[in-house]
């Protein structure tokens, strides 16, 4: 506890600080942006922009009828997660860090709001201890079981790049990627038209009022 206790007093000294843009909906990360295969970052301080961050996350989380959204998911590189599990509590996770787990395991169906319409049965150990800072950057630690053992597993696998397709079949997981590539190339390209039919509306219009001017 004592690294939690030295990272409670950074919360109030460091000076970086983390600006977010603001948005009325904040959105979700899908697999193959690179953000979610990226390790994130310890958070050094407690910031108004961070305690806006946990609110949108728990917003957009509970509006896709998730039960953990990791800071990674939204696309921020820090070790922060949000969940609800069955016992109906709000729970956030700054800096967490598993420090045991059982030796007994449990297979259980995951699914990802980072990898919509994928489930697989995933094996994990059923009771972990974890050790983190909650939202007013107050050291706690936590033995969880069932659901909420779950999803801290869950959750703190994205704070370190891992999803939990790469914990199960690799065959299932090389699918999946190759479902999804194809999946933004498509939307990508009906981007790109969007984009290109954009420009041309506005390249006849700059035309039009062009040529209006020629005779004033």
């Amino acid at each position: 506890m004592a690294e939690l206790f030295q990272k409670a007093v950074a919360f109030s000294t460091a000076s970086k600080i983390y600006r977010f843009p603001e948005c009325d909906v904040i959105r979700i990360c899908k697999l193959g942006e690179k953000v979610l295969r990226e390790k994130a970052e310890p958070i050094e301080k407690l910031t108004d922009e961070i305690k806006m961050l946990i609110d949108d996350m728990f917003e957009a989380m509970i509006d896709a009828n998730g039960v953990g959204l990791a800071a990674p998911q939204v696309g921020k590189k820090l070790r922060l997660f949000v969940a609800v599990a069955d016992d109906d509590v709000k729970r956030v996770f700054i800096n967490p860090q598993i420090v045991s787990t059982s030796e007994e395991v449990g297979d259980y169906e995951e699914g990802c709001l980072s990898i919509p319409g994928v489930y697989e049965t995933i094996r994990r150990p059923v009771r972990v201890t974890v050790q983190a800072l909650d939202e007013n950057a107050k050291p706690f630690t936590l033995e969880a079981d069932g659901l909420l053992a779950r999803i801290i597993q869950h959750e703190t696998d994205h704070l370190n790049g891992v999803l939990f397709i790469d914990r199960g079949d690799p065959e299932f997981a090389e699918k999946t990627k190759a479902q999804f590539k194809q999946r933004e190339e498509k939307a990508a390209k009906r981007r790109a038209e969007k984009e290109l039919k954009k420009k041309r509306i506005t390249a006849k219009i700059a035309a039009k009022e062009a040529k209006k001017s020629a005779f004033h």
